[in-house]
């Protein structure tokens, strides 16, 4: 298996998505606050993912700004492999695609794509 975990990451808050594998999306998409309490929730989910995988997720996002700092530093501290991607690379894989919708679930399951 190859388990992934997008992060669309706004302000305060990300949609998450996992994979296990490409084209298997693990459980459904949902948002975590960008709070101790979000981030450990986030954290339990990653290691139910780690559980069936057997591996250590990376986890995928765009570079936000700051946004994106919080998660990044909650999860290198517990030795998680980041990935940030710039904005205008997955702009254009997500442009590649015929459907032009813009949603915060889209976003999450196209940067799993990315790495998949």
């Amino acid at each position: 298996m190859n388990p992934v975990i997008g992060l669309d990451v706004a302000k305060g808050e990300s949609q998450v998505q996992a994979y296990l594998e490409r084209k298997k999306p693990y459980k459904k998409s949902f948002k975590v606050k960008h709070d101790l309490d979000g981030l450990a929730s986030l954290l339990d989910f990653i290691k139910e993912l780690e559980d069936i995988s057997g591996e250590r997720p990376p986890l995928v996002m765009e570079s936000t700004g700051h946004y994106h700092t919080p998660i990044v530093q909650y999860f290198e501290d517990k030795g998680y492999l980041i990935i940030i991607v710039n904005p205008l690379i997955s702009y254009k894989a997500k442009s590649s695609s015929l459907r032009k919708v813009k949603t915060d679930i889209i976003d999450a399951n196209h940067l799993c794509e990315l790495v998949l």
